[in-house]
């Protein structure tokens, strides 16, 4: 597997996205403040620093875990770079630095890698996966909240200023941008996962995530209007039955006991919003069940609202609200079934147990310990 020059471009295309979706969010919540509604503000801040504390304990305790498995001492720079919230563009400088000489410059320099028994392309590789699954943490852990806080806002005023809109929409691409780019970088990470190769695929399963994931924010939100308090207990509620669900599957991602309990915390609160395959096993059957529960909760939350005598919104102005959330949820469906029925990458094999549990344990890599399909 070749880590080329186009995959470098892509790489620095990820980190502006980063950048920018991080700008945004400061002036979001700086306006907050200056328009006066504090606890916006305060909400935005949270989910952006509970976002980057999470990230930051994992991307510490793999650095730790990398250093260990090559025989080098724990730096304490790495410590406090990821104090300071650098450990996200710290790994940015060195897998850039190192993607750069392997797709731009000549292969003298890849030799004597390889002399040494190191594929250099592989090695970059597993650095952008890493920071791939980190941004995917971010994203879910700050992203979905803060959208769905910024549609809030939007739907009470009927109007936006610039920077909500710039905010919806780079949060709109972060989400869809770090949910396609994880499961091709899963994919190139480890030799015995198909690739997800060709356009037509990845934009399917794109379009498949963010038409689900727009319904179901879009219904949370009309939850909101309705009652604040049912509302955080539907959200609350599942969050604990996606933790239970980690804990039921017995995930093994984290080498560290406290690390192994936060990763399935976050997995617990990524699952309120998107389904994914925790451990890699056949999972037909809870996404049928997953999906089946958030279609019944959709039209639920639906049907209420148009039972319900507060009037919040005019029926005019509720109506487009309630074509979107039921047509991008048909839609979603639909992109889901075809993804999985004519482009998932192993839709031609024969139904089998994970390659993890099929297989001796690996660790090579810890991405096979986290399968998103």
């Amino acid at each position: 597997m070749k880590y080329t020059k186009l995959n470098f471009m892509l790489s620095v295309l990820g980190i502006i996205i980063y950048i920018t979706d991080l700008i945004v969010d400061i002036g979001v919540s700086v306006r907050f403040f200056y328009e006066g509604r504090n606890v916006f503000g305060i909400l935005t801040v949270s989910f952006m620093l509970f976002g980057t504390l999470v990230v930051q304990c994992f991307s510490y305790s793999w650095f730790k875990a990398d250093l260990k498995k090559a025989g080098q001492e724990n730096q304490h720079c790495f410590l406090l770079l990821h104090c300071l919230q650098g450990g996200v563009f710290t790994r940015y400088w060195f897998a850039l630095k190192k993607g750069y000489h392997v797709a731009f410059k000549n292969s003298s320099k890849i030799d004597n890698f390889m002399e040494e028994h190191i594929d250099p392309h592989k090695e970059v590789i597993d650095r952008m996966t890493d920071l791939s699954m980190l941004r995917l943490f971010e994203t879910y852990l700050e992203g979905c909240p803060q959208l769905v806080l910024q549609l809030y806002t939007f739907l009470e005023h009927g109007q936006a200023n610039f920077s909500q809109y710039a905010a919806i929409m780079v949060s709109c691409c972060a989400i869809s941008w770090s949910t396609v780019d994880y499961q091709v970088a899963l994919r190139k990470s480890l030799p015995d996962k198909n690739l997800l190769n060709g356009f037509c695929p990845k934009f399917t399963y794109l379009f498949y995530k963010l038409f689900t994931l727009s319904s179901w924010m879009l219904s949370v939100v009309l939850l909101l209007f309705l009652d604040v308090k049912i509302a955080l207990f539907l959200l609350l509620f599942l969050w604990f039955l996606g933790i239970l669900w980690a804990f039921k599957k017995q995930t093994q991602f984290c080498a560290s006991i406290s690390m192994e309990l936060l990763y399935r915390v976050v997995v617990g609160f990524i699952l309120t919003f998107t389904f994914f395959n925790i451990k890699g096993q056949n999972t037909k059957c809870p996404m049928f069940c997953y999906y089946i529960v958030r279609v019944l909760a959709t039209v639920g939350i639906l049907v209420v609202f148009w039972i319900s005598p507060v009037s919040i919104f005019n029926s005019d102005y509720f109506m487009s609200i309630s074509i979107t959330v039921a047509l991008t949820l048909v839609l979603g469906i639909i992109f889901l079934i075809v993804y999985y029925g004519t482009f998932h990458p192993n839709r031609n094999e024969e139904t089998k147990p994970d390659e993890i549990d099929g297989k001796a344990a690996q660790r090579d890599c810890r991405m096979k310990y986290f399968l998103m399909e």
